[in-house]
């Protein structure tokens, strides 16, 4: 067994060898898929893939981690923790599911703690056909330039005018507006790309290869950055479908704190365009499919979403003071994982509840 704080790490080649040797303390064979480019201290990258249990077996979980770069601190530590954790691994053998571990979908993201990937794509807005007309936000389009202006620190005739834009649309039309996704700013927050990035065409590939045979598959995608600290909550994570809905509900929900969704304005999550999970039906489509984002508050929405306009505002600002820069890295480190005990405690009880949960549901 390893410790809770063990499991966790501060830097992606950290995480990184954590995961590799998980695997190898639990006999596990590992596919990396090496990544064009390397990380911020010239390490390696690469999406690392290890499947525990039979690769015939007809019920798989799948569990990944950092589709939003930074927010795999969280669920590389997840993921860590499970390969050494054997009462775990014995319960989805017993009942006969297997397991995929995909660790780091976006390395290049996790590396330089960013969110988005070397594309400066949001992976999670990046699954659409591209051959068809992309989704408009309007809404976004009035704010572009106020989220990233040309200072940083914003100006207070800039704070005065983004007040006064979220004073009149209100908090809720502010945050749909800037995460749900768009298509037409390459330097903006939440760009979804205007082609698959490397991450999702290597994620394909990975679905490809290892559900050939799967009739029902699970997945628990890890995330962090809404909600309250330390509360992970369980959004609903595929189509609009009240039968997927009502399997979810009955594997991970209770009265008191059903899943979510953001179908029906239940989840902290605005409604999204381009998510990953689409991708299930592209690859998978005779699976049966029931997922959910296992998502992780850390600090307020304002705050999270300051710490991401200046991360976009550094990347276009590379010459930057190394004060600034510092203190840019560190803001968006803090919004997308709390480094005490106590949240990592309570990030890896629900996880693994779910966890639990998930196989249950897969062997019913």
């Amino acid at each position: 067994m390893i410790g809770i704080a063990e499991a966790f790490s501060p830097r992606y080649a950290e995480a990184r060898q954590k995961f590799l040797a998980g695997c190898a303390a639990a006999g596990l064979t590992v596919e990396s898929h090496a990544h064009p480019l390397a990380g911020r201290d010239g390490e390696a990258l690469a999406m690392d893939v290890a499947l525990d249990g039979d690769a015939n077996a007809e019920r798989l979980l799948i569990v990944t981690s950092a589709c939003h770069g930074v927010e795999g601190h969280c669920g590389s530590g997840v993921q860590v923790f499970a390969l050494h954790d054997d009462e775990w691994r014995a319960k989805a053998k017993a009942q006969g599911v297997a397991v995929l571990y995909v660790h780091a979908l976006n390395p290049h993201g996790f590396a330089h703690g960013r969110r988005v990937t070397q594309e400066n794509v949001d992976l999670n807005r990046n699954f659409l056909d591209f051959s068809q007309p992309l989704p408009v936000n309007e809404a976004y389009a009035e704010l572009h330039a106020l989220l990233l202006p040309e200072e940083w620190p914003p100006t207070p005739e800039n704070q005065v005018a983004m007040s006064a834009w979220i004073e009149r649309h209100g908090a809720t039309a502010y945050q749909a507006a800037v995460t749900r996704g768009q298509y037409q700013f390459e330097d903006g927050v939440f760009f979804g790309g205007k082609a698959p990035t490397w991450s999702n065409s290597t994620f394909r590939q990975v679905l490809r290869q290892h559900t050939a045979g799967t009739r029902r598959l699970a997945w628990i995608d890890l995330h962090t950055g809404l909600g309250p600290n330390g509360l992970g909550e369980r959004i609903f994570a595929c189509r609009d479908d009240k039968a997927a809905y009502a399997r979810a509900n009955a594997w991970w929900g209770t009265p008191a704190a059903p899943v979510t969704s953001i179908y029906d304005g239940s989840s902290t999550s605005a409604f999204l365009t381009g998510l990953m999970w689409s991708a299930i039906y592209d690859e998978c489509p005779d699976a049966e499919f029931t997922a959910i984002a296992l998502e992780y508050g850390t600090e307020p929405m304002m705050e999270v979403t300051g710490a991401l306009r200046a991360d976009h505002w550094l990347h276009k600002h590379p010459e930057a003071p190394a004060d600034l820069v510092a203190s840019i890295r560190a803001r968006m480190l803090a919004a997308f994982y709390t480094d005490t005990d106590a949240w990592r405690g309570q990030v890896i009880s629900q996880a693994r509840q779910a966890m639990f949960q998930a196989v249950d549901g897969l062997s019913a």
